[in-house]
């Protein structure tokens, strides 16, 4: 086989990207981990051949792309058309994450609550179209409503796992909302197995070679339903044995167009890290808390032929970078920090 770091590279557009389509990629990638506001466009866009601010701004606030809580209780993008099969599939357990979050902080938020605040979060979405935060706690107060951030934002967490809110328009610092009513539009049923084969397909085609553990970390799903969904792929997918590892492959899987030196500047909880469980692949053991810690929280990385090899520093005007070892040098990095500098040039 290949090395896995090069067919992952290639598979998840990272090395020779096939398109341009920032919707594209993100359809390609069932669903991008979107933690980090402004970070979630670099994500997609390096993922392009020609990166453009301006072609993600289009797409997000058309409604093309659209950004909210989806698997495992956390930030995602997913694509229009993917947007309605993807929550009807990932709600009942992103909701029961919530629900355990809420438990362990001693948050009990009863059902009238629920459906009161509710009510006016989404008739101030439909009024206002594109609303941050701050607005829905103003039209809560002129209901006489307060509370604390923390339990705002279970609220709107409920409304988007329940598909009622997704993101608005793309602001440079600041998330937004919408009615998701006004901003997607409802798409021809597919019943669970379906839906439970097409996640499956697009996480495998854009992360391969992945494991079976892999994927049931990455969707949140149980390992039942992950290995039903591997099955229903039927001969279109393999699996191989590397090193120790038992990982599946498609037979649409790319094995060509990676060229050796090329160093990427990959976002903090990008897709290349957090898409796995088995890190270690890509991701020196001794070097793993440069670049993660046990609570997830997932620092900018350098990459190199596909092997974390350093760290960056995102929105600082003089380039900050540091090497695990000294193999290599600040000035290999012109190249990749230039295109960096250019596509937030245009934001």
């Amino acid at each position: 086989m290949t090395a896995i770091s090069t067919i992952r590279l290639l598979n998840q557009q990272l090395a020779a990207p096939q398109v341009n389509d920032p919707v594209r990629v993100v359809s390609h990638m069932g669903a991008m981990q979107a933690q980090e506001y402004r970070m979630m466009r670099w994500a997609v866009a390096m993922r392009t051949r020609r990166p453009s601010a301006k072609a993600f701004k289009k797409a997000f606030d058309s409604g093309q792309i659209l950004r909210l809580h989806l698997m495992r209780g956390t930030w995602q993008l997913v694509s229009a058309d993917d947007f309605w099969p993807l929550v009807e599939l990932c709600a009942p357990k992103a909701l029961a994450v919530i629900k355990g979050w809420m438990h362990s902080n001693n948050i009990y938020i009863p059902d009238e609550e629920v459906h009161d605040v509710r009510d006016i979060l989404l008739r101030t979405a439909n009024d206002l179209r594109s609303v941050t935060k701050e607005d829905f706690v103003q039209a809560l107060a002129e209901k006489d409503i307060t509370m604390d951030d923390h339990r705002l934002s279970y609220h709107i967490r409920m409304a988007e796992i329940t598909g009622a809110l997704c993101s608005g328009d793309l602001l440079p610092m600041k998330a937004t909302y919408a009615l998701t009513a006004n901003k997607v539009k409802k798409h021809v049923e597919m019943d669970r197995d379906e839906t439970l084969m097409l996640l499956t397909r697009k996480y495998f085609q854009s992360r391969q070679p992945a494991s079976l553990e892999d994927f049931v970390w990455w969707s949140g799903l149980n390992i039942g339903e992950c290995r039903k969904g591997i099955e229903l792929l039927g001969d279109t997918i393999h699996l191989e044995k590397h090193k120790g590892y038992e990982l599946y492959v498609t037979d649409d899987c790319r094995t060509h167009g990676f060229r050796r030196g090329k160093f990427l500047l990959i976002p903090p909880y990008d897709e290349y890290l957090i898409g796995y469980k088995s890190r270690e692949i890509v991701l020196p053991p001794e070097h793993r808390h440069r670049a993660h810690n046990n609570s997830g929280i997932f620092q900018p990385i350098i990459a190199h032929d596909g092997i974390i090899c350093g760290n960056w520093a995102p929105f600082k005007d003089a380039f900050q970078a540091s090497f695990f070892d000294d193999a290599f040098d600040i000035t290999d990095l012109h190249d990749a920090w230039q295109a960096y500098k250019t596509f937030f040039s245009r934001v």
